[in-house]
């Protein structure tokens, strides 16, 4: 009798946890005054970028509050890459207030922000306090929280960490922690459509690269890859569309539910060299995340591709099923690469007029960031190295 043997991660030991509430569909954000009443709120710390204001986003949020009875204070000075110093004016505003709610309203940075305000607010200190997993005290509680995500991408609506740039140093910090995650968490296509098409591409590599890191980075679990191969099927679909097509709502919506499952995949796994290399990019040039993790994944998958061909085998197959498995890393690395260029994203460094780096120091930085460790083939300072090569 024949049986097909099991996995290679089935005795692996994970737990898996979902405390955000997802609540999907057109038009939804109209049912934010409902959810927060849920709560029991009377008073809202709405934390929203000027430029989801401006779209009038944050506006149609504090109606919807406002109509179920519950008073809004908005805070929107910071902007991409929220640094400690906008966490901390941010805590100050709540400080005054005291809501009972925060709602975020924007993108990975209105969200971010909101999660590090809810950290100062509820524990006190500095965002520095909290750089690492679990790094609070034993209170068992934070502000409820709910986010309304206008760009589909990041997938902190459903990850418990926030990312925050030291404003002196300018490293980022994932700050995480399980009661940090949002409680619900809006998922309306409708505000997805005012991004700008550089955005939204931005963005949407930014999915993508969860999924592709996460599926096979040391950290992943069963539970993690059911979440990133359903983000992945969704994003390799819909993303090629929703570039060539910016008013498909349909893969709009199919790319905003990818990325809150990838963001599910990262809560329950890890990412990789990919994302160590992106943000020393981030903090020394000023590169944006989406283009910066996107110019590395296709060079980190080529030299990943011996370590874990099975994994990239699955990923591909839903792709291209004719692609044999020990192609399989080399074609998804090309394959990533077009799509880069389909979004109108740089794919070398020179493209973002970056034309000298200072590349030993950019792999040092990238060597010590905590996703370095993950990634499913050991990397060295020159291995990163020699990924920042293959940019220029």
């Amino acid at each position: 009798m024949n049986m097909m043997s099991p996995p290679a991660d089935a005795l692996k030991s994970f737990e898996l946890r979902a405390p955000t509430r997802l609540v999907v569909g057109p038009g939804t954000l109209g049912r934010l005054g409902e959810l927060a009443r849920e709560f029991a709120a009377s008073r809202a710390l709405v934390v929203s970028d000027p430029g989801v204001v401006h779209a009038g986003h944050a506006a149609a949020g504090i109606s919807a509050l406002e109509g179920a009875r519950v008073a809004c204070t908005l805070f929107d000075q910071f902007g991409e890459n929220p640094t400690t110093d906008h966490v901390e004016s941010g805590a100050a505003v709540a400080r005054d207030i005291r809501p009972d709610l925060i709602v975020a309203i924007g993108g990975g940075s209105s969200l971010d922000c909101a999660k590090g305000i809810n950290f100062l607010h509820s524990f006190g200190g500095r965002m520095q306090d909290y750089w690492g997993r679990n790094k609070a005290d034993s209170r068992p509680a934070m502000l409820p929280a709910i986010a309304v995500p206008t760009t589909a991408g990041t997938g902190s609506e459903t990850q418990s960490f926030a990312l925050i740039t030291d404003a002196t140093t300018h490293v980022k910090m994932a700050c995480g922690d399980t009661r940090a995650a949002f409680r619900v968490a809006i998922l309306d296509v409708n505000l997805t459509l005012t991004q700008p098409a550089r955005v939204a591409a931005l963005t949407a590599i930014d999915a993508v690269s969860h999924a592709v890191e996460s599926h096979v980075c040391r950290a992943a679990t069963p539970a993690s890859r059911i979440f990133s191969r359903e983000a992945w099927r969704l994003l390799a679909a819909n993303v090629p569309r929703a570039f060539s097509d910016p008013t498909d709502r349909a893969a709009r919506a199919a790319v905003q539910l990818g990325a809150a499952w990838a963001g599910l995949a990262i809560e329950h796994s890890m990412l990789g060299a990919a994302h160590a290399c992106a943000n020393p990019l981030t903090a020394d040039h000023d590169v944006v995340h989406g283009q910066a993790v996107g110019l590395m994944l296709p060079h980190v998958v080529r030299y990943n591709a011996t370590a874990c061909p099975a994994g990239y085998a699955e990923l591909v197959h839903d792709v291209d099923p004719n692609v044999a498995a020990p192609a399989a890393g080399r074609w998804l690395a090309d394959w990533l690469a077009s799509l880069l260029a389909a979004g109108g994203l740089a794919t070398t460094l020179s493209a973002l007029r970056i034309s000298d780096p200072d590349i030993p120091r950019l792999a040092a930085a990238a060597a010590l960031q905590w996703t370095a460790g993950f990634n499913p083939r050991p990397v060295t300072a020159d291995d990163l190295a020699t990924f920042y090569e293959d940019v220029r």
